[in-house]
């Protein structure tokens, strides 16, 4: 009973109805204007949500790209000595590789790394240079390469000194028009008969900064041998069990093979863990750069909120007049206009977040690749609305509060 003897207005609940009412009915009767005002929001909104998945998929293909090559994958070469000095070179040897796996827990695969230059006739007269790796069949597995045609040598070929090795894609295309027609090829080097068993690649794009080139074959190490006097190589690779594995173990190998050389000879002991980790802080910096740029797209769009939110104050101060006359508090008038305010940014958000998710789900949909979605760029867009219809829509709101009742029957 005693909620009946409150007038109408001022319950809260059935003035917050009103307003939401009066609001959307403004809406309606003006879709147009507010249609082309909410517009900025729907691209900004889209654009944020886009930022995140675009920012999510260029760290995902960085980081598979990295792992590609192999996450796994330790490698160690010699670089001369530390001071100037008259000493002999002191570099890697296979005996080196040898002591590593006997000290050093958790490699489950090594190889290593001879080069060798070499020319061969390319048919018309012409020769072209390439490439020679001597290499344990292991090195497949520790650099993760990707077997086109044919097969990769292996140990009953090291162990049998079988003259065979595999080529790069590029390679046989450049000489025998495609993968598959250069298996079964003989190249001939320094004299001796070798045949092409295989064609491959590597696991990820390197664009020639690995010791893997264009025009490059593989033999065994052990065939190899004929053509060095020493027993020295130009790197070694170590596959380790796990991921974990690795930090660890790289400093184990360089502190093994430092003990088995010279104190002033040095050698680098590399992995891919630190260049993994810069490109996730770097995909994520962009990221966030990007998402300050739709931020701003954000507030682009709220201060044409706040623009078109005054144009309808004045357009409107008559009626706002007529509703204080008949009893409208600042309080109603305000939240009225805030109100409306906040439907702008709403619709134009949950249009924009539409856009934003409808366009990854489409690419999932019409291809293979299987763009990340973040569900929680949806809900900061929603609320990013949110704030922003609240923050710009309170200065045409509050300019509305004061507008005097008696001045605004006036207005014309």
């Amino acid at each position: 009973m005693a909620a009946a003897l409150v007038p109408h207005r001022l319950r809260p609940g059935f003035a917050v109805g009103e307003v939401l009412n009066f609001a959307y009915d403004t809406f309606c009767a003006n879709k147009v204007r507010f249609a082309l005002t909410a517009l900025g929001m729907v691209i900004g909104t889209a654009s944020l949500i886009l930022v995140v998945t675009i920012g999510m998929t260029g760290r995902q293909w960085v980081i598979a790209q990295i792992q590609a090559i192999g996450t796994n994958e330790i490698w160690s070469e010699y670089q001369g000595q530390q001071h100037i000095s008259n000493s002999v070179l002191d570099p890697l040897t296979i005996d080196d590789l040898e002591a590593v796996r006997q000290q050093v827990p958790g490699i489950v695969a090594a190889s290593p790394v001879v080069t060798l230059g070499e020319r061969i006739p390319v048919g018309n007269g012409d020769e072209k240079d390439i490439q020679i790796l001597g290499a344990y069949s292991e090195y497949r597995r520790v650099r993760n390469l990707k077997v086109l045609a044919g097969r990769f040598f292996d140990r009953e070929d090291e162990q049998a000194h079988n003259k065979v090795g595999v080529i790069t894609e590029k390679m046989a295309k450049s000489i025998y028009g495609s993968q598959r027609a250069a298996v079964g090829k003989i190249v001939k080097l320094s004299g001796l008969p070798f045949v092409v068993i295989g064609t491959f690649k590597e696991g990820a794009e390197t664009f020639g900064e690995t010791e893997v080139t264009e025009n490059t074959m593989v033999i065994p190490y052990s065939v190899s041998r004929y053509f060095m006097e020493t027993p020295t190589v130009k790197m070694i690779y170590f596959s380790m069990e796990d991921t974990s594995m690795v930090p660890a173990a790289t400093s184990q190998i360089k502190r093994v093979l430092q003990s088995r050389h010279r104190s002033e000879s040095v050698y680098a002991v590399q992995n891919l863990t630190e260049l993994l980790s810069t490109a996730d802080h770097v995909a994520t910096g962009l990221t966030w750069v990007l998402l300050l740029i739709s931020l701003v797209t954000l507030l682009v769009s709220g201060i044409g909120i706040m623009n078109i939110m005054l144009a309808t104050v004045t357009s409107r101060i008559r009626e706002i007049g007529i509703r204080k006359a008949i009893g409208a508090t600042r309080r109603e008038i305000r939240l009225q206009f805030l109100a409306e305010a906040i439907l702008i940014s709403l619709i134009g958000g949950f249009v924009g977040i539409f856009i934003g998710l409808a366009i990854p789900y489409s690419v999932r949909f019409l291809t293979e690749y299987r763009v990340p979605i973040s569900g929680w760029s949806a809900i900061i867009a929603i609320l990013v609305s949110s704030v922003v219809g609240v923050i710009f829509g309170t200065v045409p709101a509050a300019r509305a509060a004061q507008l005097d009742p008696v001045e605004s029957l006036r207005y014309e």
